[in-house]
């Protein structure tokens, strides 16, 4: 079964960008779990433009299914505020200060020894961790080696080159993950999944184990309403 969790960051942007608490972005978080959601994904970010560490510690509070946190560990307070929460998750991304977005996934490499320090740390204190990948077979063999428990597959190439061609979108993806089992690792991806592409990265995907969907999906609940849209979104997860 692959689990769909839900990220809300842009629900914070939102409120973020006229003050106040709205949309409340705890309220949001519990009617997402009511309406489907198998999980809650946050990234708060050092300048907190959406995500603030405050709302990290009250999500803690309020979140009944698995909470996953993402970010860099290197910057901000994201170590300090992740060790305090212990989510059930948390997925370490090389995000630089400014990034608009995730762009990239580790050079597991070139950084493996200050991940596995890292994924050390985090582990000591019972939380499962999971690396930011690219389809890459080498990132993938190096990050097993870092200790990690699962890696994300960074997905926005596959989504971008599904449009024209779906088979080879997703080639490189179902090599990594076919490696990512060979070497032990549990199988996240995410980052520009949609209603379009989901379903069939889902039924090509060997061992996926969750998903994390933001953008795509809390620009749909615009249209269709936050309820209805995660119930489309669980559907693309079945059969």
């Amino acid at each position: 079964m692959t689990k769909l969790s839900v990220n809300i960051n842009k629900i914070a942007t939102l409120r973020n960008s006229r003050g106040g608490n709205m949309p409340d972005l705890i309220k949001t978080a519990i009617d997402c779990e009511i309406f489907g959601a198998e999980g809650i994904t946050i990234h708060p970010r050092p300048d907190e433009r959406h995500i603030k560490y405050q709302d990290v510690f009250d999500l803690k509070n309020v979140v009944k299914t698995e909470f996953n946190i993402e970010g860099n560990p290197t910057e901000g307070r994201f170590q300090e505020v992740v060790l305090a929460v212990k989510p059930e998750q948390v997925t370490l991304v090389p995000d630089t200060l400014g990034a608009i977005t995730s762009n990239a996934g580790w050079d597991t490499i070139t950084y493996k020894a200050k991940l596995k320090e890292i994924v050390n740390i985090y582990k000591s204190e019972g939380i499962r961790v999971s690396i930011f990948v690219d389809a890459d077979n080498e990132m993938v063999e190096a990050a097993a080696e870092t200790g990690t428990d699962r890696i994300e597959l960074y997905t926005e190439s596959y989504a971008k080159d599904y449009l024209e061609n779906p088979e080879k979108a997703i080639e490189n993806f179902i090599k990594a993950a076919e490696m990512a089992q060979k070497v032990g690792l549990g199988i996240n991806a995410g980052h520009d999944l949609s209603l379009e592409n989901l379903a069939y990265f889902y039924k090509n995907i060997p061992g996926l184990l969750e998903v994390s969907i933001g953008h795509a999906l809390i620009s749909d609940a615009l249209y269709y309403g936050l309820e209805n849209t995660i119930q489309l979104y669980l559907r693309q997860l079945e059969g």
